[in-house]
């Protein structure tokens, strides 16, 4: 089993090998410029490797660039295995990255906050206090005070 420096060293080189083959070695039009690799994670025995990807676009252009990334996975692989240099080049396997999807579901929640946030502003606004601007008792004349706290003679 390998260490996990020697791992990660192996992703590291696995993402900018896959990134640099998409861009200038692989003709493939499903895989334009608008692929990007986001991160690469490899097994303990660095057997498989996990690339995460995103696609700029709609639906149909991230179901395109998914099957031309399969389509283009052996060629990939042997890149791969060309510049690592190691005993078992690791099987590739693509998987879209969650990260823009879950991005934009924050981004969506954080405009509904503002949005009520917005709304309790502007429902506040003419608002007065309930029982006046300072909520504590304080005593009215300093002599009542001292009169309820001595015996009277």
């Amino acid at each position: 089993m390998a260490d996990n420096a020697r791992a990660k060293k192996l992703a590291d080189l696995i993402q900018v090998v896959v990134a640099e083959k998409l861009q200038r070695g692989i003709k493939d039009p499903r895989l334009g410029t608008h692929v990007t690799i986001t991160d690469t994670r490899v097994t303990g025995d660095l057997r498989e490797a996990t690339v995460f990807y995103t696609v700029y676009g709609d639906d149909e252009d991230r179901a395109s660039a998914a099957a031309g990334l399969e389509s283009a996975k052996g060629i990939l692989r042997s890149a791969v295995g060309a510049a690592a240099g190691t005993k078992f080049t690791p099987t590739l396997a693509f998987v879209a990255d969650a990260l823009p999807d879950n991005a934009r579901a924050i981004e969506d929640l954080l405009d509904r906050a503002r949005a009520s946030d917005a709304k309790v502003r502007e429902a506040s606004s003419g608002a007065t206090y309930a029982g006046g601007a300072d909520p504590y008792r304080k005593p009215e004349d300093e002599s009542d005070e001292n009169d309820e706290g001595s015996p009277s003679a």
